[in-house]
């Protein structure tokens, strides 16, 4: 099992709407570099929900339950089908994950304008701790 980060705008889709649907499409995924992480995605895999704009915080987390596959919908766009698993108990800010030197390395950290992108195992374990 794999982890990846997936952003969204909570105006527009939030931690909450996924919870009360349960099931969505994670759609509308554009940018090259970002495809080539939706492609990489296999069921079973997780997913950090990171709110952009205001909040920048990591504020959950999902499950892949279906694999990449090309929008029919939007051109040169990708998607695929996640379930919500859990809404963490506090949001991980993007300051936080800053501020403690361990992850410049992570795009999320040098690259903050890709919207889906792998997670390294380092953070995962760090924001369970940073959870308990």
């Amino acid at each position: 099992m794999k982890y990846f980060l997936a952003k969204t705008e909570p105006s527009t889709y939030s931690i909450d709407d996924l919870e009360k649907e349960g099931v969505t499409m994670w759609n509308g995924v554009k940018n090259p570099q970002a495809i080539i992480f939706i492609k990489q995605m296999k069921v079973g895999d997780r997913l950090f929900i990171y709110h952009s704009g205001g909040e920048t915080a990591v504020v959950g987390l999902a499950e892949v339950i279906g694999a990449a596959e090309a929008d029919p919908k939007i051109p040169k766009s990708w998607m695929m089908k996640i379930k919500y698993l859990k809404t963490f108990s506090r949001p991980v800010t993007l300051k936080e994950i800053k501020e403690s030197g361990e992850f410049d390395d992570f795009r999320l950290v040098y690259q903050g304008r890709l919207s889906t992108m792998d997670v390294p195992e380092k953070f995962v374990k760090w924001i369970e701790k940073k959870l308990k």
